[in-house]
């Protein structure tokens, strides 16, 4: 981004605080025409781009040149002409109505335009993959076999990406959630920070884990995981809590690539984590017309598992490689955070509102209202006009990436509709897992990770949900496999691929921290975060990890998964109580990757081996250290 100065600055501060906080108004008193609405979003964020970010490496990055200026203009025109002809737009008949030159001249600049604001401002192969996808629908014809298109005319192939708001493409269901629910909800996570919350976050996760061996990376962590419930984005909660425990990690012993890691893999987790997750549960919530409360309910179990797994491979590393807990003087005592304890007031009220089954949007906006009057209760977290515009103008920076990023992804969706790609990769995976689930598991996450190496978690799931789903439920029927069960699998996929190699954004944005090899920080961002990958079979396997089924039937999903967790982490470890041989490492990873993944016999059969495993190693060890402790008591005597 650049770092403008003067009165531009102050312009497009403004600029991205006036479009938030007309999107925080619309979240509470309804919200105009979906058309409307979702061309006003594209409108008030696109040409913004263009002007806080250089086109190349070798762009003014103090100013926009007149190119981009001219690009800012070129993108907001056919958004301002949908909102101002949006009835006639409403009233078209898709694919029946004359597609005119106008029409045309209007949509092949739309799509150029966002084009170019995706490969500047979010990622470059995301513009690659909607180009791609547009190149696809022109000569698929003449491409063999499953890959085979009918022929789209020129004409057809701009309407489909840019004027058929039912079915998907600019303006279609996808940016509408994210001009409503999702926008909504970036503000309220922007006014949690705004707020002081957090620090409250922070001071918790020192306050609670600062004192045990490894305490800054423990306190990576927890902070991260709070964290996460104010932001959806992974970088940016690689940047906002990495500044502070990357450097404390690494002063007490950690290899800078290690912690870059276990913040990375953190931070990644906090899409996973309730209320608020990320901008990815808003769209399944779209998709599946399942409502964003249940998802939350059945994610929930997940993403505990998934901070489980980092916390317990923290621990097993500092235990293993002898590192102490933080200084004294770096806790905060517990009155500093309950300072601050108001502030989660706000919070209980969003959850509240949420399972009462309110909209999303419209809990949102009470939950941000109710954090500016609650910041007002103390001096410190008291929240001034100016710090009011602030959190709104981070909030409009922070939509303005993701509004492009998911009008492209919605003309991703359109072309492989379109051409019936979907039916037919769909078909291709499915003939290659040769009718069998796992394999069709397998071949889909191994998708979703490769989507993640060049676009973001949300287009990632969007497209793999698209292309894998339907297949899932297929084969899935006969085991009770349901919709929200096959998309948290691909859900969570995407999530933890910000942090999978070789392309990592949260491990290239902890590396930059840690000052190490980016590649070598996303290998430790995997080790740690190997929850991802045994959970997100769970949702498959063991239902009760949605919270389905009695309570035996809760109780013991979740026990499978933190047995079979503690294994594998204390495995790649190579520590439990004491540090261990080899042999006893592999027939651990071995045991962990049984009671994860044994789904051949009953759960009852898989708790009891990872259990017989996990006390064995820990009674083996415990023994031998009261041996030595007597041997050497001995000695000393």
């Amino acid at each position: 981004m650049r770092d403008l100065s003067g009165p531009l600055k102050t312009i497009c501060w403004l600029w991205a605080a006036a479009a938030a906080a007309v999107h925080l108004y619309f979240g509470g008193f309804g919200f105009p025409e979906p058309i409307q609405m979702r061309g006003f979003h594209l409108l008030v964020f696109t040409p913004l781009l263009f002007l806080l970010y250089p086109a190349f490496a070798s762009s003014p990055k103090n100013r926009p040149s007149l190119l981009d200026w001219l690009w800012a203009v070129a993108s907001a025109v056919p958004h301002a002409w949908v909102m101002w002809n949006w009835m006639a737009v409403a009233d078209r008949m898709e694919y029946v109505d004359p597609f005119g030159p106008t029409l045309m001249v209007l949509g092949i600049t739309c799509i150029v335009t966002l084009l170019e604001a995706i490969r500047r401002a979010v990622e470059p192969g995301l513009a690659w993959m909607v180009a791609g996808s547009l190149a696809y629908m022109q000569w698929g014809w003449a491409l063999p076999g499953v890959l085979n298109a009918r022929p789209f005319t020129p004409a057809e192939i701009v309407e489909a990406s840019w004027l058929v708001p039912t079915a998907g493409g600019v303006y279609g269901p996808l940016t509408g959630i994210v001009a409503t629910t999702i926008a909504v909800f970036i503000l309220f996570g922007a006014f949690m920070q705004g707020s002081g919350t957090g620090r409250l976050f922070s001071n918790i996760g020192a306050a609670v884990a600062g004192r045990y061996s490894g305490g800054p990376a423990k306190v990576a962590v927890v902070t991260s995981g709070l964290f996460g419930t104010m932001s959806g984005s992974s970088v940016s909660n690689v940047i906002t809590t990495g500044a502070m425990t990357i450097p404390l990690m690494v002063r007490i012993g950690y290899r800078p690539a290690v912690a870059g890691g276990i913040e990375s893999a953190a931070s990644v987790g906090g899409a996973l984590m309730p209320p608020v997750m990320g901008a990815a549960a808003f769209v399944m919530a779209e998709i599946t017309n399942i409502p964003y409360g249940d998802i939350v309910v059945a994610a929930a179990i997940g993403a505990v598992m998934y901070y489980f797994a980092i916390l317990a491979a923290v621990h097993f590393e500092a235990k293993k490689l002898g590192i102490e807990p933080m200084p004294l003087k770096d806790i905060p005592a517990w009155r500093e955070v309950l300072a601050d304890a108001h502030l989660v007031l706000p919070i209980i009220l969003l959850v509240w509102l949420m399972t009462e089954r309110w909209s999303g949007n419209y809990a949102a906006f009470c939950a941000t209202v109710a954090m500016v009057f609650v910041s007002l209760l103390r001096a410190r977290t008291r929240m001034s006009p100016r710090d009011i515009v602030e959190s709104l103008a981070n909030a409009g920076l922070t939509m303005a990436p993701l509004a492009v990023s998911i009008a492209g992804a919605g003309i991703v969706v359109s072309a492989l509709t379109a051409t019936g790609m979907v039916v037919a990769f769909g078909g291709i995976i499915k003939q290659l897992a040769g009718g069998n689930l796992a394999l069709l598991l397998i071949l889909l996450a191994t998708t979703v990770l490769v989507l993640g190496l060049g676009i973001p978690t949300t287009p990632s799931y969007i497209i793999a949900a698209a292309i894998g789903v339907p297949q899932v439920l297929e084969l899935g029927k006969g085991m009770g496999v349901d919709m929200l069960a096959a998309h948290l699998f691909t859900f969570y996929f995407a999530v933890i691929a910000d942090a999978t190699p070789p392309v990592a954004a949260a491990a290239f944005a902890a590396a930059a921290i840690a000052k190490a090899s980016p590649t070598i920080t996303s290998v430790h961002a995997t080790r740690f975060g190997i929850a991802g990958f045994t959970v997100g079979f769970a949702f498959i396997y063991d239902p009760g990890i949605m919270m389905r089924g009695g309570l035996v039937e809760i109780v013991t999903a979740s026990a499978i998964q933190v047995v079979a967790l503690t294994l594998i982490t204390s495995s790649y470890a190579g520590f439990l109580l004491a540090p261990t041989h080899w042999a006893v490492r592999i027939a651990m990873g071995l045991a962990g990757l049984f009671t994860a993944f044994g789904y051949v016999t009953t759960d009852t059969n898989r708790l009891l081996v990872g259990v017989a495993a996990l006390a064995g190693v820990a009674s083996l060890q415990w023994a031998s250290g009261r041996t030595a402790a007597r041997t050497q008591g001995g000695t000393g005597r």
